[in-house]
């Protein structure tokens, strides 16, 4: 009878649950990785903010993967660089779920905390993930530096602050980058200028009143550099795409600048991009998108 009871028991008991289904990971999805990340825990469990971190990431990937998959085969593979990589988050999960599979290819974290360089360099050496390379360097210097290809296919640039996403986008160019994918934050630069310039501005045209107020400049100023980067990159020779990364209720920082490299230049767009600098008296930032 006891036995009996016992057998009820451990049939009634529920079975525990594969992680993958509880947490929507990707088929392959490495759940090692994952907790060298600190995304889940030890317990391959997962908070709330972890949650909308691996959410963005995870979607930003399905972007990125068909991207690689249309660039032309190659006996070296393709290669992608990630500009402000922080902990790598990114760049570590393209390489588990495309890279690694491939079996060719590199990725090139560049960030310039030599703290976090070290420890992805660590993390990369302890999963195998031998084709990842980490460079303490800026976005700027990174374009001239050695240790990087003189091609590279593919720039990504996941909330790299205020204008390392220019300096971003002046790499792509440089390398002659296939696809530039973009996700802008603080952007700061512009407001400032709008700021200086207010009184003026003001006197000069009705359309200062959208950006009279701090809280209106500083939305004014992430709009409007976001619009003179499209512009810019379509000037020069890519096709623009802007949509949302995720929801609004996992990032406020949301805007994803999709930029295919077409190689033919459009001269309208930089007519147009000069005719807003002047408009929005922001003449001292021609250098920055190359006018």
């Amino acid at each position: 009878m006891h036995n009996q009871r016992m057998r009820k028991t451990q049939a009634a008991s529920p079975k525990p649950q594969d992680p993958r289904t509880q947490l929507d990971l990707r088929p392959g999805q490495s759940i090692e990785l994952l907790k060298e990340l600190h995304i889940l825990t030890r317990e391959g469990k997962l908070n709330q903010d972890s949650r909308r971190k691996l959410k963005q990431v995870n979607h930003l990937f399905q972007f990125i993967d068909k991207l690689l998959q249309a660039l032309p085969d190659s006996e070296q593979g393709p290669t992608l660089a990630d500009h402000g990589a922080g902990k790598s988050y990114l760049g570590f999960i393209i390489y588990d779920l495309f890279f690694k599979a491939l079996g060719r290819g590199h990725i090139y974290g560049i960030e310039t905390r030599a703290e976090l360089v070290a420890s992805s360099q660590a993390l990369a050496h302890h999963l195998g993930f031998e084709r990842m390379r980490f460079l303490n360097l800026s976005v700027a210097e990174s374009a001239h530096s050695q240790a990087l290809p003189e091609r590279i296919d593919v720039v990504t640039a996941l909330h790299a602050c205020d204008t390392a996403t220019d300096d971003a986008i002046a790499f792509g160019l440089h390398k002659q980058a296939q696809h530039m994918v973009l996700v802008p934050c603080c952007q700061a630069e512009l407001a400032r200028t709008l700021n200086q310039h207010k009184a003026l501005n003001l006197q000069r045209t009705p359309l200062a009143e959208l950006w009279r107020h701090p809280l209106h400049t500083r939305e004014m100023g992430s709009q409007l550099t976001n619009v003179l980067r499209c512009l810019y990159l379509e000037s020069q020779g890519y096709k623009v795409t802007v949509t949302e990364l995720v929801g609004w209720e996992h990032s406020l920082k949301n805007e994803l600048i999709l930029a295919k490299r077409t190689g033919e230049k459009n001269t309208r767009a930089g007519e147009r991009l000069q005719a807003l600098l002047k408009e929005f008296g922001l003449q001292a930032l021609q250098s920055r998108f190359g006018v």
